[in-house]
């Protein structure tokens, strides 16, 4: 899924970053707004995780949802 699609996506998924990591406030989500590294260095900051790890999470959470977001 392409760069524009995300963003264009990015209320949607709101909810669902929500679940996965539910210290980001809706502020930090906001700045973020379909931005990739800066939701992975936020679940850094408020998580206390390393950058890879971070980083590793945050790209399981954008493979999983491109998988759910493939139409059947």
């Amino acid at each position: 899924m392409n760069n524009d699609r995300i963003e264009g996506k990015w209320k949607e998924m709101r909810g669902k970053i929500k679940e996965q990591w539910g210290k980001l406030t809706d502020d930090e989500l906001d700045q973020a707004e379909g931005k990739w590294e800066q939701l992975s260095g936020l679940v850094q900051q408020r998580y206390g995780k390393a950058r890879e790890l971070a980083d590793k999470e945050v790209e399981e959470f954008r493979e999983r949802y491109e998988t759910e977001d493939v139409p059947k």
